[in-house]
């Protein structure tokens, strides 16, 4: 039996009946066209969520410079840049109940870990350009007045590398099997905000009502996300953290490294997590692609990223690899698992507590990231 809304008009009352949609593409043109019934208000009553479409069908590749294996049906950011995927189905699809799931885990594990902002930028402009619009103005008027382009996008692609996503089931009706999915997702992943979306169709006297509903937001799920928040690390406040959990030498000779990185050029970044600080030391290819061979944790160890450069000339030769070790060991001191050429091979950052084997590091690590540029 089908719900009933009523609307008043003057001294009329009329009656609209839930009606289902037409078919898939006419809901997928409906986000497209009015992006605000995905609720942003109920995700987010003290900061309502805006929505800034990127692409409809936007394809997903399963490996480095794949081409896209999937396409999901929409990716949105909101005014603070968090990636938002979007997966819409029928309730008439049976996909909706678990496949769906599936479906969009594939999306964010491999979005996250292959998508170029580079690309994805050109894609946003290139579309805004073909409706005859700055793309810029588009942002605008979608975020927010005051948001900056340039470092919205810069934004996006640090909550992309750093898992903060958020993933949105939307249907016209949310079956109880994908519901408890949903509140167990978003219940289990603290960085990932995993919500399903309800957007039910009323219609009737030429009329027509959509009804979002959020779900996923349980208790439980509020209560995990705010014990275990996600911090944004900094250059003080990673100094700071080492510091206080490792001691002054360490974050002398840390700092030594981050001053020296900073006059020869070497690019860095700090990572995300509620314990564990972490810079990632990187370089570009000359195809723009990131590679990141060496990052510095706060649990004292300097890792030696095999998981990453493995997929890169000349690392690639799992020789290379071992030849990378057993300089290390021989020259600075001890690798943890040094035998573990495909994974986080690691030494602690309390070896270079000489002016020597600190200076072998940066040799090393100079040699390392100009590999990855020739």
């Amino acid at each position: 039996m089908s719900s009933v809304i009523f609307l008043i008009q003057g001294e009329k009352l009329v009656e609209l009946r839930e009606e289902k949609y037409d078919s898939e593409d006419l809901f997928q043109e409906y986000l497209e066209n009015y992006p605000k019934i995905l609720a942003g208000d109920q995700i987010n009553s003290e900061n309502p969520r805006r929505w800034l479409l990127i692409s409809r069908e936007m394809g997903v590749p399963d490996d480095e410079n794949a081409q896209n294996r999937w396409s999901l049906d929409h990716f949105f950011i909101d005014q603070d840049g968090i990636p938002t995927f979007v997966e819409v189905k029928r309730s008439t699809d049976t996909r909706a109940r678990r496949e769906v799931v599936a479906q969009m885990l594939d999306y964010a594990a491999n979005g996250t870990e292959y998508w170029k902002i580079p690309e994805i930028k050109v894609q946003f402009e290139q579309r805004c350009s073909s409706q005859g619009a700055a793309a810029e103005d588009v942002m605008r008027e979608a975020l927010g007045p005051d948001v900056e382009y340039e470092k919205i996008w810069a934004t996006v692609e640090t909550n992309l590398k750093n898992g903060k996503i958020r993933l949105l089931f939307v249907a016209d009706e949310i079956p109880k099997e994908l519901r408890r999915i949903v509140e167990f997702l978003n219940e289990q992943m603290n960085d990932v905000e995993v919500l399903a979306v309800e957007v039910k169709q009323f219609t009737g006297s030429n009329l027509k009502t959509l009804v979002p509903r959020v779900i996923g937001q349980t208790t439980q799920a509020q209560i995990n996300k705010t014990i275990s928040p996600a911090k944004y690390w900094d250059r003080d406040s990673f100094l700071v953290k080492i510091g206080e959990e490792i001691g002054p030498e360490e974050r002398s000779i840390i700092t030594n490294l981050l001053d020296w990185f900073d006059q020869s050029g070497i690019q860095y970044r700090f990572g995300k997590g509620a314990k564990i600080a972490k810079c990632m030391v990187y370089t570009l290819q000359q195809n723009g692609t990131e590679v990141s061979p060496f990052s510095i944790d706060s649990d004292a160890n300097i890792y030696l990223r095999f998981d990453v450069i493995k997929k890169f000339p000349p690392y690639d030769n799992p020789e290379k690899r071992k030849a990378l070790v057993k300089e290390i060991q021989e020259t600075i001191g001890h690798v943890k698992y040094a035998d573990k050429i495909d994974a986080w091979p690691a030494f602690s950052m309390a070896l270079l507590n000489s002016e020597e084997k600190l200076s072998r590091f940066k040799e090393i690590a100079k040699t390392v990231i100009g590999e990855f540029c020739q």
